[in-house]
């Protein structure tokens, strides 16, 4: 018996096998659940490849967080496979590594600014109330960021669309909470995941984290993540909203 037994889950933004979306499908539907997953335009047909690596092949659904038309035919889509979703994940981010990350903060024009925070911030909220009508009598929403209370090498605007995202789930927790709908969020340490690879210099982030973080780390290891996902979706945290948990090797609580 699984922590989600007879839960119908999507997980929206899963490319990879080497993504956190991924990793939580997995260890989710290792768990009981029932999985959806999404992605869209070119990335659909490899995200419907990958589906097969999945302990059980998951249905996957065309939706971009940040196309008004997908996100109400929504709900629609995920009636065709379950009658509704006792939980949600955002694993979605997106900066143009061109003009917004690696170094240029001071640069970065607006239009670019203004799509990473869409994407990987607004379309939280997006998400989650294109999927409250299916969500009852309450459940579960589940977003993924990275520390976004420092200043990182290289992360520059993305660091600030994840303190927007850290801000609106604080917010949807308020606003949600009365349909009994969770929101939180999972703080992952430095991962080899694809978004990563997108980052300038993103092997300055690792080094830390192997130095001083007191659990150890392995970038290369998503289930800790995935598992955090899972428990979050579950009903193990019944009064638990507006968190962000963190999944770090405990790098986080560390000074020098």
């Amino acid at each position: 018996m699984g922590i989600l037994d007879g839960k119908r889950i999507l997980i929206a933004g899963v490319t990879l096998d080497s993504s956190i979306g991924f990793a939580a499908a997995k260890v989710a539907q290792e768990q009981g659940a029932t999985v959806l997953i999404s992605n869209f335009g070119r990335a659909l047909n490899i995200t419907k490849r990958i589906a097969g690596r999945l302990p059980s092949p998951a249905p996957v659904l065309e939706l971009d967080v940040s196309n008004a038309e997908h996100l109400a035919g929504l709900a629609d889509q995920v009636r065709e496979h379950v009658d509704g979703l006792d939980g949600v994940v955002h694993s979605i981010a997106y900066g143009n590594p061109e003009t917004i990350l690696g170094g240029k903060f001071l640069e970065g024009p607006w239009e670019d600014v203004s799509h990473a925070l869409h994407v990987s911030a607004y379309s939280l909220k997006s998400l989650a109330m294109a999927c409250a009508p299916l969500m009852s009598p309450g459940g579960s929403v589940v977003g993924v960021t990275f520390d976004a209370t420092v200043a990182w090498p290289g992360y520059d605007w993305m660091g600030v669309a994840k303190a927007a995202l850290e801000s609106t789930s604080r917010y949807l927790a308020r606003d949600l909470g009365a349909n009994g709908i969770r929101c939180n969020l999972v703080s992952a340490g430095p991962l080899k995941t694809l978004a990563a690879k997108a980052i300038p210099g993103f092997e300055k982030f690792e080094g830390p984290w192997l130095d001083q973080a007191p659990l150890g780390w392995d970038p290369s290891d998503l289930e800790p993540a995935g598992k955090a996902i899972v428990a979050l979706l579950s009903d193990f945290f019944p009064a638990t909203t507006g968190e962000i948990v963190h999944v770090d090797g405990g790098f986080h609580a560390m000074g020098a």
